[in-house]
This record gives C-alpha cells, structure tokens and sequence, in this order.
C-alpha cells in the first residue's frame, strides 16, 4: 500500500515540477519577445518620437557638443560652401525660372555669420548594406545673398534674400560600406521633410511690390527649386572612395494611373453665378509634372472623368496631391481646396476609389470649413508586376497581331522606317464591349410621401451615347427589391461613365432622390463584381448592383 501512495505522490511531483518549467520557460520566452519588440520599436523612433517621451534635458550631450563644434568651424564652412552652392545652385534655379524673368544669376552669396543648430539625430533601419541618419536642423540665418535678375522688358534688378528662417531634417546615406577607410564609398544626402521656410526679398535699393508679379514669381522659384531638387526620393551624391554608384540614383519604381472622377459640395468662391471649377494634380512639384484637368463652368458638382499618369519614385514617402480651383479667367485662380493621397496606402494592381475631403492647407489643417469632396480613382501598377496583372491604360493592351508586327518587324526583323512612322503615331486606346448592370436592390432610402415612403424607380444612363433604360416602380417601399438586368453596348469604356438615377414616382411627376455615378475601370480589370454604392444628393440610401464586362478590345489612330 505504501508504495502504490509513494508512487502517487511521485508522480504528482514530478507532474507539478514538468509544469511548472515549462510555465517558467514560457515566461521567460514571452519576457524576451516583449524585450525585442521594445528594442525593435526604439530602434525605429524618429526625432519626433523622442521629442514627445524624452525632456530636452535627457538628449545626449554629444548633440550639445556637435553643436559646438559645428559654431567654432563655421566660418570656415561659410567660406568654402558659398561658392559650391553658388556654382550648383544657378544651374537648379535656371531650370525653375519663371517665364517673366529673362536671366537670374547670383552677385553675392555668403552664409553669414549664424551657424544652424542640430536639435535631433535618429538612425533608420537600412537593409540595403548601408547607414541612414536622419539629423533635424535649424537655421534663422543671417546669410548675405543678392541675386541679379532680368526681366522681359529688359529691367535689371538686385533682389536681396532677407530673414531666412529654416527648419527640417536631412537624410544622409552612408552606402556601400566597405573595409577601407572611411567604411564607406559615397554619401548621399535629400531633405527628408522641409517643416518651415521663410524668408523676404527686397530690391537694393527699392521696392519690390512696387512690379507686379516679380514678387510672387521669385518666391515661387525658390520654393519649387528647394522641393523639386533635393526633397526626398531626389537625392545628391557625394563619391569618397573611386567606384560606380549609379545604383544609387534616384529610379522610377512604377506608374500611378488617376481617374479624376468628380467632385461634389464644393465651396462657391463667386458673388454672381458658381465656381467654375478645374483640378491641379501633381507628386512631384514640379511645373512640367503636374497635370491639369478641364474647367467646368458654373457648377459646385463638376464631373470630370479624366484620366493622368504619374511616375512613382519611393512608394513609402510619396504622395498624389489634388487642389481644386475656381477659374477666374484672366486673374490668378482662387483655391477651393486640396486634399492628399498617401502612396504607400496603395495595393499594387488593385484599383482604389476614395472620396477626399478638401482642407484649405495640407500642412496647417485648423479650419474644419467643410470645402467639398473629390472623386478619384487611382491604380498603382510597379514595373515589371507580373502575377498575369494587365494595366488597361497601357499603350500596348490587346494589341492586334497587324500592330505587333508593325512594332517588332516582320519575322523578327526591325520594322521599315515607314513602318515605324506608323506606329509611332498617337494611339489612343478603345476598348468595346457588352456591360451588364442588375440593379439589386436599394435600402434606407429617404422618405419623399406625406406617409413616410417613397415609390422609387431608378433610370440607368450611360453618358457617352446617353443611352437610357429604367427599372420599374417599386409601390411604397424604401428597400425596394428589383433583381432587373440590362445591358449596354459599350464603344469606349475606359472614357465613358454609368450614372444611376433614382427618382419617386408620382401621379403627378417625379421628384429627384440621388444618384450614383461609376467609371467602368473596376469592371474592365475585375471582369465582375457585386457591390453598392451611396446615392449622392441624399441624406441616406444605398443601391446594390452587380456588374459583368464582356470585352472586345480594339484600337484607332488619331
């Protein structure tokens, strides 16, 4: 009996010891797991991060003693660097100089006697072979630099650059690392975020408002230069060891495609009449990159329906900006609004339809005035996506054997010159089809009768040809059931749009209840889908669809 209790009790020991390791075990793994992941969180902190967690009497000393240094030697940087940003600045400034100017170039330009000031340093992951930081700075400069200018009209003028004041972060890249000294083989360097610019210009001697437009004309190249030149993906580089480092110049990854749809509730800028409003869009800021759309006159609900192309740079940090304005014909035109995109929110391959609030400021967004909402569609296809994905607004979709041979040559060969005169010509790409559109259903839609409900129907238009069909009335009911199907003939999908109207039928008429408004984009890349969509110009209602696309592409010159 005895050793059938001490086998019991054995037994129980040896079970309560088994558990009790592996709870220690998993204790300690959990506790080593939440180590790393702390370690990997602060291993990604910016400068911003840890300004927010650490007082400024926690930074490190050695940022004091930079600072230091960087003020004894000044002077001497001032004297070597003034003439190097001489030398490379001008090339960068003729390139952005505005159309009333003839000639810029620079009379005077030291640093003055003011040295920046670093206020933060962050090391980023860099998986590339290679060391990232990113350094803060800080500048109310007192620099010395007059820039002598033409006009047009042949008036000469020495415009002083005054109060500059400058905060943001640089980006240097240590790449490739090596074993001989210095450890690495070139620098390169980018304004990784411009958080303030500002500074005056004055005419030696005069004043500058006292020319219209010179003012403006100026600031605006300075700006534009500063954006466009060494804001990051644009990078500068700085060999130190002989080698080839092309790999670190800045490259296309890939296309953005945009569909400028609509936009809807937008802010009437005129006293007589409405907006008439058009659209600016741009990921770099630079004049010959960014695309504008049609004007739209006398109205706060234009549609649009435009497409554009981009090239991306760097996914992670670019954005699609989009500004609306209101034409003012022959004076300057007055901003509605402006909204951003954020590239990296982007599926590659997948087509993406957003609604953007309008904001007065992308960066100093204190005014909540409601200033209306763009429609866009946007798809972001890399170079060299493969996974049997095909972009419908590249120039070579479904090209016809005829035009394959007249690309390549026959047999292989290189095509004649005559036949490259014919496929250099602008094509512009059709594609014809059948679409299939049931209209489901609709619900919550708003109440039109006295007793609280509404006889809806809905009118389907496609607006290229303006060909109609319209579903039948469904008698008091605000979720009506249709399940009715009707197909378009289609002979430009890509440029054509499907509106749907529903409308209250009456005794004696109709009254209007919202509509919905589609692009055929998603159809033509999905084939098929089923969704629904809020009606617009109402206060509540969605309709449910399902669309098909039966494809016969085709082309024409033009």
């Amino acid at each position: 009996m005895s050793f059938f209790v001490g086998l019991v009790i054995g037994l129980a020991v040896g079970l309560a010891l088994i558990v009790g390791f592996v709870r220690s075990e998993n204790a300690r793994s959990k506790h080593r797991c939440d180590l790393a992941t702390t370690v990997a969180a602060f291993a990604r902190m910016t400068v911003e991060d840890s300004r927010k967690i650490l007082p400024p009497e926690f930074y490190p000393s050695w940022l004091t003693w930079l600072n230091h240094q960087l003020t004894k030697i000044w002077p001497y940087v001032n004297e070597a660097a003034s003439e190097l940003i001489r030398t490379s600045v001008e090339p960068v400034l003729e390139q952005y100089r505005p159309a009333i100017l003839s000639s810029l170039k620079f009379s005077k330009l030291t640093l003055g006697t003011v040295a920046p000031q670093f206020t933060g340093v962050s090391i980023i992951e860099d998986g590339g072979g290679g060391v990232t930081m990113e350094l803060e700075l800080q500048w109310d400069g007192n620099p010395s630099i007059v820039l002598d200018i033409k006009t047009r009209v042949g008036l000469a003028l020495p415009v002083q650059v005054k109060n500059v004041g400058f905060t943001g972060v640089f980006r240097l890249m240590f790449k490739p690392l090596v074993d001989e000294f210095p450890c690495f083989g070139a620098i390169c360097y980018s304004l990784r975020e411009k958080k303030k610019l500002d500074f005056t210009l004055k005419v030696v001697g005069g004043d500058i408002s006292a020319i219209p437009g010179i003012y403006e004309a100026i600031e605006g190249m300075i700006r534009d230069a500063i954006e466009d030149s060494i804001t990051w993906p644009v990078r500068k580089i700085i060999p130190i060891l002989p080698g080839d480092y092309s790999d670190l110049e800045l490259k296309s990854v890939g296309i953005l495609e945009v569909k400028l749809v609509q936009a809807k509730d937008l802010t009437n800028k005129d006293i007589i009449g409405k907006s008439d409003p058009f659209a600016v869009l741009y990921i770099r800021p630079l004049r010959d990159k960014m695309k504008n759309s049609k004007t739209i006159n006398n109205q706060l609900n234009p549609i649009w329906n435009e497409h554009f192309e981009f090239i991306v740079d760097d996914v992670s940090t670019q954005h699609l900006t989009v500004k609306v304005y209101d034409d003012e014909g022959v004076q300057a035109a007055e901003l509605i609004g402006c909204a951003q995109v954020r590239l990296n929110d982007l599926q590659p391959g997948e087509v993406k339809d957003v609604w953007l609030k309008l904001v007065k400021d992308l960066e100093i967004q204190r005014d909540n005035k409601d200033r209306g909402q763009v429609h866009l569609e946007l798809l972001y296809y890399p170079f060299g996506m493969e996974n049997g994905f095909t972009n419908p607004f590249a120039p070579n979709f479904s090209m016809t054997s005829l035009e394959k041979v007249l690309k390549s040559g026959v047999n292989g060969t290189e095509a004649t010159d005559n036949e490259n005169a014919v496929t250099q010509k602008k094509r512009e790409v059709i594609v014809r089809g059948v679409i299939s559109v049931t209209v489901i259903s609709a619900e919550d839609l708003p109440p039109v009768d006295v007793m609280g409900k509404a006889d809806p129907y809905v009118v389907l238009i496609m607006k290229k040809t303006e060909t109609r069909n319209k579903t039948r009335v469904v008698n008091e009911s605000l979720n009506p059931v249709w399940n009715q199907t009707f197909d378009f003939v289609v002979e430009d999908a890509l440029h054509d749009m499907l509106i749907l109207e529903v409308w209250d039928h009456d005794t004696f008429g109709k009254d209007y209840m919202g509509r919905c408004i589609l692009t055929l984009t998603r159809v033509i890349l999905e084939g098929e889908y089923k969704d629904s969509f809020p009606l617009d110009g109402a206060k509540s209602g969605r309709l449910l669809l399902h669309l098909k696309w039966l494809p016969q592409p085709i082309y024409r010159d033009s």
